[in-house]
């Protein structure tokens, strides 16, 4: 199944709707709209009703915004995105604009140098966002302006929000009661002198609930904010549907309301002290705050801190990674037999992406332990791998023919954990240069998955060992090495990273992706994907004492394709490693295989 949107070429997209918003900015006294990717609860993925800046660009990557001015209008994207939005949106009404090198204050700054007013969705744009961007515009004469949403005022056949079912996660899989999650977190508000912290991500609210959703494809996720108290009460707003089951679990501490009574129910609340998390906070509840300390003049407390449930729910406990290492298998089975068959059939160059990407979900349902992708599989051939997050369509559709390599990123959310896992295949001989290019990638994930460091390091202090070997060759890749992972929750989750710009600890529980990757635009993309989780890593003999130090355990058992691989390019210590592996996937996995991809698991894992 893929979510798809009007191609920029068609007459209802590019320039007929920038001049319908333009012409709602005119009527508002607006020089300026911003239309963010996000939606109010700030996640990556969005529903259809929320997919604003793919409605009015072309655009559908999973980050970035536009900012659209009477005369000009800039698709800002990262490094992941680059030649995606230029095959996506119209150039003669769009510019991509390269973010963050390029910052919006900027471009705005040079763009009105006359100044100028430009209006947001306050329900779009978080706290931290907007006040960084105030605080960059300062003196420049151009002011931001709260607004209604302009482009939703004319998305004339825009869908519902949605409200789909809502369901338990029991505690076997959860491994703590929702109860005792209440507690731990109340007794942190306590102890920080703090009543309440309102809740905005919908992840957060799940995981401290017990609760599943589908309100997000591939994300099983409830749409909802909440309030948790210092007495461990939690008001939950949403418009899911609750039945009687789901409310006996949550039980007379968590108290249900509609979405829209959130703001009611601050203004109502006696203790009127609250913690917001600037950085997903949208400025339309901050604002409201502050207009209630002002209307009755008793004043309000606003204090500022992290999303309380953000640090524990990436510190998995003993039974989500049990559940982790459960899905792994099952998952790591599931791909074995797809790569038996592509490498079966993929020589006689009739596949394509959309084949690649339909059998390996057929494989996955296989296990009868699906719930459903964790996002749209991207598999892209040859010049179609270098777009990092490439999803096919119908028109862009292509052959899987000998001489290209083959992209695969996927994943699977299972009741137990979510799984993430890229793969490169050569199919036939691999284009020039390409084996150099998968060997030095390869390295890298092998230096990450050996790494030991001491309590304390963060993802940045990790980063550069996975790019170390294509640095020493010119070369590099323009997105993070590595992204948190939920337990049967979103697929990318924080506040853990591996990536230059992350400065949170990684502590004991944290499960990554670990995914260096090259991309020669035109020509072949490669990455190499893992799963890995923060362990306690041993003593070592004349190891300093009392210094505890840590280390990965990989969770993806799945062979790396040999024929990509110059051994004469690894060391002694990659080598043992990439065959330790090998051994470890055969032995783990072979078990769980029919037998004609039980010979291909042969093959593919014998030492180098």
């Amino acid at each position: 199944m893929f979510q798809t949107f009007d191609s920029p070429t068609s007459p209802t997209t590019g320039a007929p709707r920038v001049a319908e918003l333009r012409a709602q900015m005119a009527a508002a006294g607006l020089d300026g709209f911003l239309v963010p990717r996000a939606d109010m609860f700030q996640g990556e993925y969005v529903a259809d009703c929320d997919a604003r800046l793919a409605w009015l660009t072309g655009f559908t990557g999973s980050a970035g915004f536009a900012a659209v001015l009477a005369g000009r209008a800039g698709v800002f994207i990262d490094g992941r995105y680059r030649v995606q939005v230029k095959a996506q949106v119209d150039l003669q009404e769009f510019t991509p604009v390269d973010w963050p090198e390029t910052k919006l204050a900027d471009w705005l700054k040079e763009a009105l140098p006359d100044g100028g007013v430009v209006g947001f969705d306050p329900w779009l744009h978080t706290v931290r966002e907007v006040e960084a961007l105030e605080q960059a515009l300062a003196g420049s004469g151009i002011t931001l302006q709260r607004s209604a949403n302009l482009v939703d005022a004319i998305w004339a056949d825009r869908p519902a929000r949605p409200r789909n079912p809502v369901r338990v996660q029991p505690d076997d899989l959860a491994g703590e009661a929702h109860a005792a999650k209440r507690r731990r977190l109340a007794a942190g508000l306590a102890a920080a002198g703090r009543r309440r912290a309102i809740l905005t991500q919908p992840d957060s609210i799940c995981w401290l609930l017990n609760i599943r959703g589908a309100d997000i494809p591939r994300n099983p996720v409830v749409q909802a904010m909440a309030v948790l108290d210092w007495t461990d009460q939690v008001q939950l707003f949403t418009d899911a549907p609750l039945e009687d089951d789901l409310r006996a679990h949550l039980g007379p501490e968590v108290s249900t309301h509609p979405l829209d009574r959130l703001l009611d129910h601050l203004s109502e609340a006696e203790q009127r002290t609250f913690q917001i998390d600037p950085a997903t906070c949208p400025v339309a509840i901050l604002d409201h705050l502050a207009a209630l300390g002002s209307d009755d003049g008793k004043g309000i407390g606003v204090t500022r801190g992290d999303d309380p449930c953000a640090l524990p729910k990436a510190c998995k406990n003993a039974v989500e990674i049990a559940g982790a290492r459960a899905a792994h298998l099952r998952d790591g089975a599931a791909m074995c037999e797809f790569l038996a068959w592509l490498d079966l059939t993929a020589p006689g160059g009739d596949l394509t992406e959309i084949d690649v990407v339909t059998e390996l979900e057929v494989c996955r349902r296989a296990t009868n332990a699906l719930q459903e992708i964790s996002f749209d599989t991207i598999a892209g051939a040859g010049p179609n791998g270098a777009i990092v997050h490439y999803r096919v369509t119908q028109d862009t559709n292509r052959r899987v023919t000998p001489g290209t390599l083959l992209l695969v990123d996927s994943g699977g959310q299972y009741l137990d954990g979510t799984t993430d896992i890229t793969r490169t295949i050569a199919v036939g001989a691999p284009p020039p240069e390409a084996a150099e290019c998968f060997t030095r990638v390869l390295k890298g994930m092998i230096k990450i998955s050996m790494a030991r460091f001491p309590k304390g390091i963060a993802g940045r202090d990790l980063d550069a060992l996975a790019r170390y070997n294509l640095w020493l060759a010119g070369q590099d890749y323009d997105h993070g090495t590595g992204h948190g992972v939920g337990s049967y929750l979103s697929v990318h989750e924080g506040p853990q990273r591996l990536s230059r710009v992350s400065d949170v600890p990684l502590q004991p529980g944290m499960i990554l992706s670990n995914e260096p990757g090259y991309y020669r635009e035109g020509a072949f993309g490669i990455r190499i994907e893992n799963l890995i989780v923060v362990e306690p890593a041993p003593d070592l003999p004349g190891g300093d004492t009392g210094r505890a130090m840590l280390q990965f355990e990989t969770l993806t058992f799945v062979p790396i394709d040999q024929r990509l691989i110059l051994p004469e390019l690894l060391n002694v210590d990659e080598l043992a490693w990439l065959n330790a592996y090998h051994a470890e996937v055969a032995e783990k996995i072979g078990p769980r295989l029919s037998a004609g991809a039980r010979d291909w698991l042969r093959a593919a894992t014998a030492p180098l």
